[in-house]
């Protein structure tokens, strides 16, 4: 097959990418930077939101296409503008141009948690729970899962969005998401040094492997489409776990002391990535996604990728 990535230079994008690669398909990656595509797919770099860079990766038609390319959660509410340009406009640019290409093609678009806002039912969070997004990047991110909704009911694509929870686990660095420090405190127990996490250990949050992840966008580009609700937006199955129970399976695993994890909680952060309830993701695990089982497996997978 052949499978354009758009953020292919990105943290999912390139463990994407190779999954791809390693079973045979032609990949065309597209990122602002050459540098971070995995090599063995066509590389194009610059701007997405250049109409001359999409027509690019557009030419020659494609069997499927994963949007991945964003301006993530904290960076979109710094620069709204900027999250507008990226978020929306190129992506309906790209939609449009895409269903003008192919034959009602396959698009698989990388939505996120971020569009049931907050704060979430106590009771949990199912597939009727309603959107109601307070950060820009989760509105955004609910305008376009409108957007592949309504194409795909006019049969000009076959479009799937997947919400994504938590990724585990990040490189360290500056990712512009607010979330970063789950992906930290791996990063710092593997390397035996201390951290500060922002939050109470009982905390909770939802999480899946960036390997489980791209397996998920993998499975996406043949999923059966008519196994997915009317919306065409399923929310990923993950793991649920407390802060405190994550610190322990890291430590365990990498051999240091929990010890080393200190609690200084920032309430505004805690309670829009640390107030997470039960999840039920029928919806999603009745069209073949899946989550990484126990928590032993996540961490072992997140530790197997920094």
């Amino acid at each position: 097959m052949k499978v354009i990535v758009t953020g292919a230079g990105g943290f999912v994008g390139r463990h994407l990418v190779n999954m791809l690669l390693k079973r045979g398909d032609e990949v065309v990656g597209m990122d602002t930077m050459a540098g971070g595509i995995p090599e063995g797919a066509r590389a194009i770099a610059g701007d997405f939101c250049d109409p001359a860079l999409q027509d690019e990766a557009l030419e020659g038609g494609f069997d499927a296409l994963v949007h991945l390319a964003t301006v993530p959660g904290g960076a979109a509410e710094a620069d709204p503008a900027a999250s507008r340009r990226v978020n929306i406009d190129a992506m309906y640019d790209l939609l449009e141009k895409a269903a003008k290409v192919a034959d009602c093609p396959r698009i698989i678009y990388a939505s996120s948690i971020a569009v049931l806002g907050h704060p979430l039912p106590t009771e949990g969070v199912d597939d009727q729970t309603p959107l109601s997004p307070e950060l820009i990047y989760g509105g955004h991110k609910a305008m376009m899962e409108i957007a592949v909704a309504m194409m795909s009911n006019r049969k000009a694509i076959d479009g799937v969005t997947i919400r994504l929870p938590g990724i585990l686990a990040r490189p360290k660095g500056p990712s512009g998401m607010k979330s970063a420090f789950m992906s930290d405190l791996f990063h710092a127990l593997k390397a035996g040094e201390k951290f500060t996490c922002p939050t109470m250990p009982e905390a909770t949050i939802w999480a899946q492997s960036v390997n489980r992840c791209a397996q998920n966008f993998v499975h996406a580009i043949t999923c059966d489409s008519s196994k997915l609700p009317p919306t065409r937006a399923v929310t990923l199955p993950a793991q649920r776990m407390s802060m405190g129970d994550l610190a322990a399976e890291i430590a365990r695993q990498c051999g240091a002391s929990v010890d080393l994890v200190s609690w200084e909680p920032d309430a505004a952060l805690e309670a829009a990535f640390g107030a997470y309830p039960p999840l039920s993701a029928q919806a999603a695990e009745n069209a073949g996604f899946a989550d990484d089982g126990t928590i032993a497996n996540l961490v072992q997978s997140a530790l197997e990728t920094l």
